[in-house]
């Protein structure tokens, strides 16, 4: 590792901190001045946008045969976007859930994760798989805008007048074309960052020569993340829980149908899947998506600690794949550990989501 790793490292931080502060206020202003509620423009352009690193990579893993960087990038990500970059949004200041995120987007997403788990049950997937998977990324899209143009008129105003007080008076008023400068400056800014970082971090994991496969799910998709933990952090931190939450499930949904299936799409004989993967990883994926459901049914909100708690397991989890990388003994201990914790967990947080979705409907009888 030399001077200038370490140079790029430091850059690629600081682009990405700059880049997500000039699109959390390029994106919200934009959402403001046209009445577009923020959730939307979290779920689309800012979710889409910061997911661009993901797509990069994968893309040239699929490109160049290494699959095991281009899908554990997607798997990694989705773990790190929910157990992390949530984790620690909610670690800042308790994040408030729409109701329509937990009653469609967080269940499309679990759907979504359940599906693709069982394509790559054969270790593969094809590129009639892949472009399944970007068309409905498409569709996915489409109906999410006409959504929200059919969206109630006073539920799009509350919003509204909730990003109003939340932004700079002095932004809002500014012209459209500052605006969308200040998206495209950000969004280049993250890209610019994720790659500085992804490169030096890389060179640094080959030096203690770490696997591919464990690369893409930690070194990678930590990288390729780092645009939508930047995010969503300035965001929680600037009051925009909407962009916050929306952001993190609109770019997971990326990640698998347009980043995954584009990949695979792209790909003569499609992107093998790594057994490890299917047995260790893509399973922990998917109990991070479903521990959602009951933490957001709790209230509507991911309370602090529970978000300090998701930021735990992430750190756990990366520490697993390390010990385990380096053919310690501790994965063992670790692992029977955690079949005693995660499952006490998920119990607590279904019975306080259970308790939370009750006192819902006591509230709101049909």
């Amino acid at each position: 590792m030399d001077f200038q790793t370490v140079i790029a490292l430091a850059v690629g931080l600081v682009f990405l901190t700059l880049g997500a502060e000039l699109l959390v206020r390029g994106a919200s202003s934009i959402a403001t001045r046209f009445g577009i509620a923020p959730i939307v423009i979290g779920l689309t352009v800012v979710a889409f946008g910061t997911s661009a690193p993901e797509f990069a990579v994968s893309a040239q893993g699929a490109l160049t045969g290494n699959s095991d960087v281009a899908i554990g990038n997607v798997v990694g990500s989705n773990t790190l976007n929910i157990l992390l970059v949530l984790g620690l949004s909610a670690a800042i200041g308790s994040l408030t859930i729409e109701q329509r995120i937990i009653k469609r987007d967080i269940p499309i997403l679990l759907l979504v994760s359940v599906v693709i788990y069982g394509l790559t049950l054969n270790e593969l997937v094809g590129r009639i798989e892949g472009g399944i998977l970007f068309v409905g990324l498409l569709a996915y899209t489409w109906w999410l805008l006409q959504d929200a143009r059919k969206a109630e008129s006073a539920q799009v105003t509350a919003e509204y007048e909730k990003a109003v007080d939340a932004l700079d008076d002095s932004l809002v008023s500014k012209p459209l074309y500052l605006q969308i400068g200040l998206v495209l400056v950000g969004l280049a800014l993250l890209i610019l960052g994720s790659r500085f970082l992804v490169s030096s971090a890389t060179t640094i994991a080959e030096a203690f020569g770490v696997s591919d496969l464990v690369i893409g799910l930690t070194v990678v998709a930590a990288g390729t993340s780092l645009p939508e933990l930047a995010t969503s952090v300035m965001a929680a931190y600037r009051g925009q829980r909407d962009i916050a939450v929306g952001n993190v499930v609109g770019s997971s949904l990326f990640n698998l149908l347009g980043v995954l299936g584009l990949a695979g799409a792209l790909s003569s004989p499609g992107i093998p899947v790594d057994r490890e993967l299917i047995r260790l990883d893509f399973p922990v994926m998917l109990a991070a998506t479903l521990v959602l459901i009951p933490i957001c049914w709790n209230g509507f909100a991911i309370k602090r600690w529970e978000g300090m708690l998701l930021a735990a397991f992430y750190v756990a989890y990366v520490a697993y794949l390390v010990m385990d990388a380096g053919d310690s003994t501790a994965p063992e201990l670790f692992r029977v550990m955690m079949l005693i914790v995660i499952p006490i967990v998920m119990i607590a947080f279904t019975a306080t989501g259970i308790q939370g979705w009750r006192k819902y409907r006591a509230a709101h009888p049909a």
